[in-house]
C-alpha cells in the first residue's frame, strides 16, 4: 500500500513538471531546433536543478544563510567567470544584519529583490548598496543593517515584497575568479527578531520546500519566454554581431542598479571570425563574456571565454582589439567560441564615470585577420 503525504503530492508535481520542461522548453516551441539544442537544453536544466535545490529546497526567512548562486559547474541566469555571487532570503517582518568582507574584489555590492518568495524569479530589485557607501576596516570587513528601524549609514530597508537579498563580489585577476578556492569571501547574515527554536521538519514544510524547487525551475524555464518572442531590456539587442549602447537596467530583476549592460548574440560561420573594437570606460570593473543561449558561460575553466580589464592586451593608443573565432587566431584578446555559431556576447561595466563606447564589430574570414 503507498502511504499518501503531501510530500509524495508534491513530488509528483516535481516530476510532472520536469515532463512538462522536456516536452516544451526543450523544444521548437523554445526555438530548439537540433539534437545538439536539445542536449544543451537539458545539460542547463541540470544546473537549473541543483540551483534550486541549493538555494530553496531550505529555506526561512527568520533564520537565513548565504549560498553560493552559480560556481563553474553551477551556471545560470548570466553568470560571471570573474563574479562570486551569494543569495539568503529575508522578509520585510525581521529586521538583520551582515557581516562580510570586500575580500579584495575590485566591486561589491549588496541588491534587495522583490518577487522572489517561493522560489519565484526576482520582479525587480528595490535598494541597492555597494562599497563606496559602506564602511570598511582595514581588513576589508563590513557590517550593514537590513529592514527593522532606520539607521544613519550602513542600513536598507526592507519594503513590501522584499524577499531575497543578493551579493556580487566582482575581481579583475588574470584568471577566473570563480574558479579559485581561496577567493570566495566570508559572509554571514543574521535575522535578529527570529524568536525560539524552529519546529522540525514536517509533512507541510517539506512539500512546501518541492513547491518552491518547483516554482524556481518553472521560473527558469517555462516562465521565461524565448528571447525572440519576450519583452527585453533596452541593454539586449536581437540583431547578430551588433551590440546596443551600454545602458543602466533600471530596477530590471536580477540587475544591478550602478551598472551598465549590453547584450548582442554573436553569429560566426566556420571559418569566419567577430572583430570587436572599443575602448574600456574609466569603471571599477568592466568584463564581457560568452554565454550559451540558456544564459551559462562557456567552460571558463578550460578556455578563454571573457575578457576583464586585466587580461587585455590593449593597442597603443589604449584601445582594444578582441576576437571571437571558433579557433585560435594567434593573436591577443581571443574569446573561444566552443565551436559553437551561435551564442551571446554580454558586457558588464559598473561604477562608470563619463561616457561609455559602444564595441564595435566586423565580421570577416579568418585568415584575412593577419592580412
Amino acid at each position: 500500500m503507498t502511504i499518501q503525504t503531501q510530500s509524495r503530492t508534491a513530488l509528483g508535481e516535481f516530476i510532472e513538471l520536469l515532463q512538462e520542461v522536456d516536452t516544451r522548453w526543450s523544444s521548437p516551441e523554445w526555438n530548439l531546433n537540433s539534437p545538439e539544442d536539445i542536449v544543451g537544453s537539458h545539460r542547463a536544466l541540470m544546473h537549473i536543478i541543483e540551483a534550486s535545490l541549493v538555494g530553496n529546497f531550505e529555506l526561512d526567512a527568520s533564520r537565513p544563510d548565504f549560498r553560493r548562486i552559480t560556481t563553474s559547474s553551477r551556471k545560470l541566469t548570466g553568470d560571471n567567470s570573474d563574479a562570486i555571487y551569494f543569495d539568503a532570503p529575508v522578509s520585510p517582518d525581521h529586521a538583520y544584519v551582515i557581516h562580510g568582507s570586500i575580500h579584495g574584489a575590485a566591486y561589491f555590492s549588496l541588491t534587495i529583490e522583490v518577487g522572489a518568495e517561493e522560489g519565484h524569479m526576482a520582479t525587480r530589485t528595490a535598494g541597492v548598496i555597494n562599497d563606496q557607501n559602506l564602511e570598511i576596516d582595514s581588513n576589508g570587513d563590513f557590517t550593514l543593517y537590513l529592514g527593522g528601524e532606520p539607521k544613519d549609514k550602513g542600513w536598507l530597508p526592507l519594503e513590501a515584497g522584499a524577499s531575497r537579498v543578493t551579493t556580487r563580489h566582482y575581481f579583475e585577476h588574470a584568471s577566473p575568479a570563480a574558479m579559485e578556492p581561496n577567493l570566495e569571501p566570508r559572509i554571514r547574515i543574521e535575522c535578529l527578531t527570529a524568536k525560539g527554536v524552529p519546529a522540525a521538519p514536517t509533512d507541510e514544510s517539506v512539500s512546501a520546500g518541492i513547491r518552491r524547487v518547483c516554482n524556481a525551475i518553472h521560473g527558469r524555464t517555462l516562465g521565461m519566454p524565448p528571447m525572440a518572442n519576450g519583452v527585453l531590456p533596452s541593454f539586449v539587442s536581437l540583431t547578430p554581431n551588433e551590440f546596443p549602447p551600454p545602458q543602466p537596467p533600471g530596477d530590471f530583476g536580477l540587475a544591478a542598479f550602478d551598472a551598465h549592460y549590453s547584450m548582442a548574440p554573436f553569429f560566426i560561420g566556420p571559418d569566419e571570425a567577430l572583430v570587436i573594437t572599443g575602448r574600456w570606460p574609466d569603471c571599477r570593473f568592466g568584463n564581457v563574456c560568452l554565454w550559451n543561449r540558456f544564459q551559462q558561460t562557456f567552460d571558463f575553466r578550460s578556455r578563454s571565454v571573457s575578457l576583464n580589464r586585466t587580461q587585455t592586451v590593449l593597442e597603443s593608443d589604449g584601445s582594444f582589439k578582441m576576437i571571437i573565432a571558433h579557433s585560435d587566431p594567434g593573436l591577443p584578446n581571443w574569446l573561444d567560441t566552443e565551436g559553437n555559431i551561435f551564442g551571446l556576447v554580454f558586457w558588464r561595466f559598473f561604477l562608470v564615470t563619463g561616457d561609455v563606447e559602444t564595441p564595435q564589430t566586423t565580421l570577416m574570414k579568418l585568415a584575412d585577420l593577419g592580412a
